[in-house]
């Protein structure tokens, strides 16, 4: 099978392209697959899109490329599937998929793991909101072979307009990345370490439990730690802020006690894939998250984690946590076997390979 990959960001960046299909490239060309990867942003783009300013430099990325997409066009008369990843182009209407589709006949794998049918564009590229035609999401479902969903919520709103939906849910590498065997032993620390890690436009999730946050660092000693793409501004005493490097990623994230996971009760949230939980569980770190989407199939509180709701939930929660090494060892230790056995690559990988069999 020849498959061609358009997707939106450069290899190996992008959280989403990482842990939903990257990961599976040196499968599927052991089972005798040849791939193909075109990114629709180059690499200095994706280093600039998200910060203020830039927009001439933008704008001659932008272009760029729409003429590498017209050139994928030509690209996939070679091929035998085209898998999509979130749209082809970020602005505009679904054009490069209906060539594709409707005019060279191509089958597409098209592939999401947020409600991308919803406005949720940036501050920083707020313009692009005027622009984006979110609705273009339906018709691509509708033209699709088949389309991998990463939730059952997002699965029935693909369901409406396409009846071949999978649910391939983002999954960790237990073996060679997330895996507590690679790292030595945590350390005993004067202070806990309580994490939480994510883009900045998803840092606003951590307002919600702010209060609970600031009782705990009053009554303990704590320190929270925070790993991102933008240092935070958060009403705290005690906050240190690693920035997100690709090659510390998970031993930054292993110095982790408890690993936090709030999530408001909206729409856009209901689409989120549980990743910051998946991660937190694979490398046995203990899991305070909201119960919102997938996170209550993720986790089974007091079992393998902990789901909260209010804030006094989330206060009792880490004073558990926080008084109790034992409780956070066996928490953490259920929460990997979770992982392992339902979120990781091994246990998915005949479910993915299932996408790209004609």
């Amino acid at each position: 099978m020849r498959i061609l990959f358009l997707v939106p960001y450069p290899l190996g960046e992008s959280p989403s392209q990482r842990f939903r299909f990257e990961q599976y490239f040196d499968l599927l060309k052991k089972s005798g697959d040849e791939i193909s990867v075109s990114s629709f942003w180059s690499k200095r783009a994706w280093q600039i899109l998200y910060h203020s300013g830039y927009g001439l430099e933008k704008f001659c990325w932008l272009l760029i490329g729409f003429l590498k997409r017209t050139s994928d066009l030509f690209k996939a008369l070679l091929y035998d599937l085209i898998f999509i990843h979130r749209e082809c182009a970020p602005i505009g209407p679904p054009l490069f998929e209906f060539i594709i589709t409707k005019i060279l006949r191509k089958k597409i794998i098209y592939d999401f793991d947020d409600a991308i049918w919803l406005p949720n564009t940036s501050a920083e590229n707020s313009l692009a909101a005027w622009i984006k035609f979110h609705g273009k999401v339906k018709h691509i479902c509708g033209w699709s072979y088949r389309v991998s969903c990463g939730n059952e919520w997002l699965a029935n709103y693909a369901r409406k307009f396409n009846a071949h939906v999978v649910i391939n849910p983002t999954t960790i590498d237990t073996e060679t990345l997330h895996n507590p065997a690679l790292f030595p032993s945590r350390k005993a620390k004067n202070k806990i370490i309580i994490g939480w890690t994510g883009t900045h436009s998803t840092m606003v999730y951590l307002n919600a439990i702010i209060p609970a946050l600031q009782i705990i660092e009053q009554k303990y000693s704590v320190a929270y730690r925070i790993i991102s793409n933008k240092n935070p501004n958060l009403p705290l005493t005690n906050v240190e802020f690693i920035s997100w490097k690709k090659e510390t990623e998970i031993q930054d994230l292993f110095s982790f006690d408890i690993g936090l996971m709030p999530l408001t009760d909206d729409a856009w949230a209901k689409g989120k894939c549980g990743f910051k939980a998946l991660q937190y569980m694979a490398l046995e770190i203990p899991c305070v998250a909201s119960p919102i989407g997938v996170n209550e199939l993720i986790i089974e509180s007091g079992k393998n984690g902990f789901l909260c709701s209010t804030q006094d939930e989330w206060i009792a929660s880490l004073e558990k946590l926080i008084e109790d090494k034992s409780l956070r060892k066996n928490l953490g230790e259920a929460g990997r076997q979770t992982v392992v056995e339902r979120f990781s690559v091994s246990s998915n990988s005949t479910n993915f390979f299932s996408l790209t069999k004609l």
